[in-house]
């Protein structure tokens, strides 16, 4: 009953009295009629009466009530009345023809294409506080129904460990392998509140994520915003929740993804939260004992970060390795005949260059004997000339590694920019799905229609003229791993209409394609065998290559058999010996690991995904570990050769790929439903947890390594700057990332902001601390620029100014580059931000507010002499702190008001003059928004909080 109804317990004079109704008068004295039979409900001292209608002459006796009665209750000989809930005006009633059907995918622009698709372009669109919602009707399992089709941004949620673990220095990494994680939003992401809104009053969810594991995990998460706000169906355990399964973005996929909708895969979700627990906790407890041991104590590391990963770490094992080769290699002399001949009496051609069978020979008195055993000779005899048809086979499907491998080493994009662009091109309907291990096509695929699509794009036009002419040839089997076809165009495309790398990329794509079900490429082959010699006879080779059948190498052309010179010798022919020659050389060392070479490596050690393996050889170069050189191959830096050393001399098992291959191998049992989420997890973790702790025990191994190879902080070099305020001596700036100050008189380190320039701030002194102040930068046109003290930075003195503090969140009133006394106003960017419009003194001539949390910049009175504020003085209209600003004659626009002077004093956001020099910068400048109504106009900020107090500024930052 109480979800039906309302029980209003109130008496007096919006409800008739027990004593009234028990007489048979209403309020105004008339006779009520009277009520049906009463039915009677089980329960101490209630009975339940018929309510009576409301468009009845009882309805009307209730006076002053707002709403018809629909019940009455009577208890302990008080009566009571009940009235019906208000209608939900998001929520469908029950019994009503047309329902509704969510359909969620992983993208805005995904969400977008399949409301396309499945409406056939008849749609329309709506905007609010999330993304946007696609609405239209259709059918649904036989029904009419109306869409609605939006889309997530990725996760909904990140997984984290609970409130009170921020702060590296209090807590021990050891305790991350048991504290408590949980599974948080994205900041300032409102995705969750908007399913919600957005699922109510919907009666099925049909599922569009990325059809993988990390798609499976979302799913979950949607589901867990929207299931409790669907309208459950009426017949218990009937299916309303379904799970699309599509590979690609087009028309065809869409409809058949519609036509064959599943069930979302909890064991692969589980998977993805296991390998998300374990990653998070060994690769947090790691880099933070690993960073703050190290950078607290040497200063030229030049990395932000010292970072661990289950997989980064092995990938960068990888490429230390093929290094160690490189340095440890023993170049070997070696000695080789050459020999040139030519056909009897032909002068005209040209001598044909021969190949010594036996190669080469370490021994230089050896290669001497043979070279004048040779040499002797003035002719030779052709002792053997055979002809052997042979053929390259055609490549199979292409898969996510090959893509990478073939993207790095032909076209020089890097695996991470391969990945963006293919999945740019995935998103506009291009390309299949762009993350799949397999490589065979599934039976009924539509190899002849996807051709037909290709007959017009530049590169293989042709080919696939001639393939539709003549038959395609059945591509190989390849490997099914169950998971999506492999990558495919989907439709044409031009070169204008895509990106240099998306192009570039797509171009390839079709290239594969094409050549998957084309021909093997047949040449001949022809082998021509020489002897010289009459005490020692030597042999000498020569083959020539002639292509029969150019097969797929017509799509891949860098791939195809080169035309040879034709080997016109008959067996038991004399040759005319032109030159010999004995060659030295020395071996020479492999090169470094190129990017292909590194995917292949991972690929065949099971580290990564083939969704992942771009984003740990992206990380192993964002921490500056390895560099990137000539022909994308890879160089270790110092950093990244110590800390592998280093992890082998403390344990092995920490960068070689067995023990991530183990770990892998689990969460595929998981994934398969063959073994239990829980106890893979604190099995794993057991494990993980004993070796962190044999690794923080033996610290030493490693920095014996570093010591003889990096400088300590107290001798590193660096330029004095600012004085520390305990010892009053000059500290030391390192400008190697991370960028800090040093007082070698204390002993002491102060991180500083990064990815800017830093200098002394004109000797001013921190009231707090006697630090010497120091102002950041990040320059260029739309740059910011704040003090801050080295210590207050990152020891706070005041609560909730979050873990890093500079002046412009200082609360000290005392201090005139607080933000107490240079804070003009409540930041009016959005409403998830707290921050405040700072003033910046110091940015003069081109003057300028910035918001000290949001990058909101306000840009005015450029070129103005001088510019101060006036903290007594506030805007009656927004509360703003007034202005006062001192124009250049030059660029003075009180000139066009008629004013005199160059003085204005008002409020930027309200005074016509002031607000019209201001304008709103992101990066990129744009014209500021209309806060105020010139003088008298309203300002639509939060106001900014009195002055005087911390207490005040506090209450209204929150």
């Amino acid at each position: 009953m109480s979800g039906f109804f309302d029980l209003s317990l109130t008496r007096g004079r919006e409800l008739e009295t027990a004593e009234m109704a028990e007489s048979g008068l209403d309020r105004r004295g008339r006779k009520k009629r009277e009520p049906r039979a009463p039915r009677e409900k089980k329960g101490p001292g209630m009975k339940i009466q018929n309510a009576t209608p409301s468009s009845s002459s009882g309805g009307k006796s209730l006076g002053k009530a707002r709403k018809p009665v629909d019940m009455t209750v009577s208890v302990d000989h008080t009566t009571y009345f009940l009235y019906r809930k208000p209608k939900d005006p998001m929520s469908r009633p029950a019994g009503s023809a047309t329902k509704t059907v969510l359909c969620v995918g992983e993208k805005p622009s995904i969400a977008q294409s399949i409301a396309q698709h499945l409406s056939r372009g008849q749609y329309t669109t709506s905007k609010g506080a999330g993304t946007p919602v696609h609405e239209f009707t259709g059918k649904f399992q036989g029904q009419q129904c109306k869409f609605k089709v939006t889309s997530v941004t990725g996760h909904v949620y990140g997984t984290d460990f609970v409130s009170g673990y921020e702060s590296w220095d209090k807590t021990d990494p050891a305790v991350l392998f048991v504290a408590d994680i949980e599974k948080k939003t994205q900041p300032k992401s409102n995705i969750t509140s908007h399913l919600q809104r957005v699922a109510k009053g919907c009666d099925y969810l049909v599922l569009w994520l990325d059809c993988d594991k990390e798609g499976e995990n979302i799913c979950f998460e949607v589901i867990q915003n929207t299931e409790n706000y669907l309208n459950r169906p009426a017949t218990p355990r009937t299916q309303y929740i379904f799970r699309a399964f599509f590979s690609a973005i087009s028309q065809a996929d869409i409809e058949r993804a519609m036509r064959t909708l599943g069930q979302p895969n909890k064991n692969e979700s589980l998977s993805v939260d296991a390998r998300q627990e374990l990653d998070l906790r060994m690769g947090v407890a790691f880099t933070r004992f690993q960073s703050l041991y190290f950078q607290g104590k040497y200063g030229n590391l030049n990395s932000k970060l010292i970072s661990f990963g289950p997989c980064q770490t092995p990938t960068l094992g990888f490429c230390v390795e093929r290094h160690d080769e490189i340095a440890t290699f023993s170049p070997e002399k070696y000695w080789s005949v050459s020999l040139r001949v030519a056909k009897q009496g032909d002068t005209h051609s040209k001598p044909l260059a021969l190949e010594w069978e036996r190669g080469r020979v370490f021994k230089q008195e050896v290669g001497v004997m043979f070279h004048q055993a040779v040499a002797e000779c003035s002719s030779g005899l052709v002792t053997s000339v055979t002809s052997k048809k042979k053929s390259k086979a055609r490549p199979e499907g292409l898969n996510t590694v090959e893509m990478l491998k073939v993207a790095s080493k032909q076209l020089g994009i890097g695996p991470a920019d391969a990945m963006h662009a293919a999945e740019s091109l995935y998103i506009q309907g291009y390309i299949s799905y762009p993350r799949t291990e397999s490589t065979a096509y599934p039976q009924h695929f539509g190899i002849l229609s996807s051709l037909k699509q290709l007959r017009h794009t530049s590169g293989v036009a042709s080919v696939v003229a001639a393939l539709l002419q003549t038959g395609i040839t059945q591509p190989k089997k390849g490997t099914d791993a169950g998971d999506h076809p492999p990558i495919t165009p989907c439709r044409d495309a031009d070169e204008g209409s895509l990106t240099g790398n998306q192009w570039r990329l797509f171009q390839y794509i079709c290239q594969h394609f094409v050549a998957s079900v084309s021909a093997d490429c047949t040449y001949q082959r022809t082998y021509v065998q020489v002897t010289v010699g009459s005490r020692v006879k030597e042999v000498f080779t020569a083959t020539a290559d002639r292509v029969i059948d150019p097969g797929f190498t017509a799509a891949m052309d860098w791939m195809a058999v080169a035309n040879d010179v034709n080997l016109a010798f008959t067996q038991g022919e004399s040759v005319c010996v032109t030159d010999v020659k004995l060659t030295e050389g020395k071996t020479s060392p492999p090169d470094y690991l190129t990017e292909s070479e590194l995917i292949a490596k991972m690929e065949k050690h099971g580290i990564g995904t083939d969704a992942s393996i771009a984003v740990h050889i992206n990380a192993i170069c964002d921490r500056n570990f390895v560099q990137i050189g000539a022909n994308r191959t890879l160089t270790p830096t110092p950093l990244g050769i110590v800390l592998v050393h280093g992890y082998y001399r403390i344990d092995p098992d920490l960068v070689k790929p067995t023990m991530r291959g183990i770990v892998e191998r689990e969460l595929s049992l998981i994934a398969k439903g063959q073994a239990q989420h829980g106890e893979v997890v604190v099995h794993a973790l057991s494990l993980l947890s004993a070796k962190f702790a044999y690794f923080v025990q033996n610290i030493s191994k490693m920095d014996s390594l570093f010591e003889a190879h990096f400088c300590t902080i107290e001798n590193t070099k660096g330029r004095a700057l600012g004085r520390c305020g305990k010892c009053r001596s000059f500290m030391k700036y390192i400008s190697h990332k991370p960028v800090r100050l040093h007082c070698n008189t204390c002993d002491e380190t102060y991180p500083l902001p990064q990815n800017g320039t830093i200098k002394l701030f004109m000797e001013n002194k921190c009231p707090l601390d006697d630090f010497e102040l120091v102002m950041f930068s990040t320059g260029g046109e739309n740059g910011i620029s704040y003090p801050l003290c080295p210590y207050c930075y990152s020891n706070p003195p005041f609560e909730k100014a979050g873990k890093a503090m500079s002046c412009n969140k200082c609360l000290m009133v005392t201090c005139k580059w607080s933000a107490s006394n240079l804070m003009v106003r409540a930041c009016p960017d959005h409403a998830e931000c707290k921050g405040f419009l700072i003033f910046e003194p110091s940015s003069g001539p081109n003057w300028k507010l910035v918001c000290n949390q949001c990058n909101h910049i306000i840009k005015f009175a450029n070129k103005a002499h001088k510019v101060r504020l006036l903290p007594s003085k506030k805007c009656p209209d927004c509360s703003s702190v007034l202005l006062s600003v001192d124009f250049h004659k030059d660029h003075n626009p009180l000139k066009t008001t008629g004013e005199e002077g160059t003085v204005r004093k008002g409020c930027l956001f309200c005074d016509e003059v002031l607000s019209s020099t201001a304008h709103d910068a992101y990066g990129n400048t744009r014209k500021l928004r209309s806060y105020g109504k010139g003088k008298r106009g309203r300002g639509r900020g939060r106001g900014a909080p009195k002055k005087g107090t911390i207490e005040d500024l506090l209450n209204h930052h929150g």
